[in-house]
């Protein structure tokens, strides 16, 4: 049974589970696959990754408050998040990745990390 490379097309010799003649296909084949395939998510996975990165600054130790302007101001974007989680007093949590929030009384949110992920 003749094989041959995902990419290119090239035969393929050697191994039986050899799906690529060389690496630069291998690696243009996956680059390909895993490319964001719209503009608007790429776009959605540029704020969620500028979002844990502005949650993991001001939550250095793990638990901390911060108000809503100061979220703001660092350009925090509160209709992106990765995952919510409800706890069984109903709080719901908010997350980018591990880093989330919990709205809490007068514009202060408390700053989480989920280290279990």
């Amino acid at each position: 049974m003749e094989r041959y490379c995902l990419e290119c097309g090239a035969k393929l010799l050697g191994r039986i589970d050899q799906k690529f003649c060389s690496d630069q296909c291998r690696n243009t084949y996956n680059n390909r696959l895993n490319r964001d395939e719209t503009a608007y998510m790429k776009n959605v996975n540029r704020i969620l990754r500028k979002n844990r990165r502005i949650l993991k600054a001001l939550n250095p130790n793990g638990k901390s408050k911060v108000k809503k302007q100061t979220l703001l101001s660092k350009g925090f974007v509160f209709k992106h998040f990765t995952h919510v989680y409800k706890n069984k007093e109903g709080k719901v949590y908010y997350f980018c990745y591990e880093y989330g929030y919990l709205p809490l009384d007068n514009d202060v949110f408390a700053l989480v990390i989920n280290k279990e992920i």
